[in-house]
């Protein structure tokens, strides 16, 4: 009886790991307030296919996911991103940190209402898009000469959550046996990268989140583009009959 409430707890730790970044953010900590933010996206991982192992799966566990992830990867990552740069830009920095986590909950309360494939979400994951503006706040010493670049990337990460571009879940995919064989190769070269500090923590998380995110909008343009082809093939099929 009690196993059913382990996927519960993790999502609760995902909860606590969210207020800790908000708490360690107010002595100053940034880095360690993002890293919190991205340890609560490995829990966020791990509480539901807990639950479909475990097959303990509730509405109890679904509400208290979305009431975590909005304080985890809504509030959080934007005051992080507040505290480096968007305080600075007076209403308009203010304007766009209210826009980030009200478009998470639009795409939570999007995410329960609307049924589709499974392994498919529409729009940004919130979860994702945390990620990526807590792990990028970090990139302002680099970006300080270009800061306009902070505030569009996150009104970008806004509209991604409510738009219509597809993104698979990798939650619901089942993985070939051989990918066993790649996991110890990547986690020696992401190894051998921190080691010899070729890049930053920060900087590797924030790749892969940001290709994730920029997989989206390449599929959406793609998809569009190739669709006006096929349009204006057909068009032109017809005026030749």
């Amino acid at each position: 009886m009690y196993i059913r409430w382990i996927p519960n707890a993790l999502t609760a730790l995902n909860l606590i790991a969210g207020l800790c970044a908000v708490l360690v953010l107010q002595t100053g900590r940034v880095g360690v307030s993002a890293l919190l933010v991205v340890f609560g996206m490995i829990v966020d991982g791990l509480d539901g296919r807990v639950a479909r192992w475990l097959r303990a799966e509730s509405e109890f566990g679904r509400i208290l996911d979305s009431l975590s992830d909005i304080v985890t990867f809504g509030v959080a990552p934007i005051l992080i991103m507040y505290r480096v740069e968007l305080r600075h830009l007076g209403v308009l920095g203010d304007a766009i940190a209210i826009l980030f986590p009200l478009c998470g909950a639009l795409r939570l309360a999007r995410f329960h209402t609307q049924r589709g494939p499974a392994d498919t979400f529409i729009g940004l994951p919130i979860t994702a898009a945390g990620g990526v503006e807590a792990t990028l706040a970090l990139t302002q010493p680099a970006l300080s000469p270009a800061p306009v670049i902070l505030p569009i990337a996150t009104v970008l990460l806004s509209l991604l959550m409510v738009s219509s571009v597809p993104y698979p879940n990798f939650k619901r995919l089942s993985y070939p046996k051989s990918i066993f064989i790649l996991v110890p190769l990547i986690a020696l070269l992401i190894g051998c990268l921190l080691r010899f500090q070729i890049v930053g923590t920060d900087v590797l998380i924030f790749a892969v989140l940001g290709l994730y995110a920029a997989y989206g909008m390449v599929h959406a343009i793609r998809s569009s583009l190739m669709s006006r082809k096929h349009g204006n093939g057909d068009m032109a099929h017809g005026a030749k009959k």
